[in-house]
């Protein structure tokens, strides 16, 4: 099966058409503009690409979600987050979170043109950010765009002792709470798979897509605001 190479329209093939190997790819080209990454995220693909590649595409299968109510919180956990002195906030540094994001994982895919263009998705509302601060300091958090009671994870980064998981643990209390039903975690690693994540196939995870993208969230879920834990 030939790779698709996308025009100057927003339309994608088929997810069903993806390589299997490498596992998901499915179409190269195209740009970042909010629309064309919208247009992506609603038919369950996103962008991954090293800073020497062209824009790559990707729907893989299986795919890897959690569901906010399964996070697994072990005993050690549960006493750190009992004597830890961190502050979870929502929507209040997004361009210090993705940057973090940037600068904690070497050989980024997180490049300037892709840091642009959610900073762009974070001004028109449809991405967040939670961040997880230790004495007035960012020590960690994530980002990832909202569809409806779906929220697609995209990178997280911690710089002190469980940082990001506190901020991950946090929103998906605050997330199940406001109506939040999947989150979607792209390809399971040890790390996600740790906190409770799981792989689904690529045709049950965009079966439910539909109805996850059109039931909403309380109003006020993704309003700038402390989120406890």
């Amino acid at each position: 099966m030939l790779l698709h190479v996308l025009d100057h329209s927003l339309t994608f093939p088929k997810p069903s058409h993806a390589l299997t190997d490498p596992n998901g790819l499915l179409a190269v080209g195209g740009d970042l503009s909010a629309n064309r990454l919208l247009a992506a995220y609603q038919k369950g693909i996103f962008p991954w690409f090293s800073e020497d590649e062209p824009i790559l595409w990707w729907s893989p299968d299986p795919r890897a979600v959690l569901e906010p109510e399964q996070f697994h919180a072990n005993r050690t956990f549960r006493k750190f987050l009992n004597k830890c002195a961190y502050q979870v906030t929502l929507n209040q540094h997004f361009a210090a979170v993705i940057e973090g994001c940037a600068t904690y994982h070497q050989d980024t895919w997180i490049t300037d043109e892709m840091i642009a263009a959610y900073i762009q998705l974070h001004q028109l509302g449809f991405a967040h950010s939670i961040e997880v601060w230790h004495n007035n300091r960012l020590i960690g958090g994530m980002y990832g765009i909202a569809q409806g009671a779906l929220f697609c994870g995209e990178s997280m980064f911690s710089i002190q002792t469980n940082a990001s998981k506190v901020g991950l643990y946090a929103f998906c209390q605050h997330f199940l709470s406001n109506g939040g039903k999947l989150i979607d975690c792209q390809v399971l690693n040890e790390h996600t798979a740790s906190l409770g994540a799981k792989d689904i196939s690529r045709d049950d995870y965009l079966s439910r897509l539909p109805q996850l993208q059109t039931e909403p969230v309380a109003k006020h879920c993704y309003r700038q605001q402390m989120i406890a834990y």
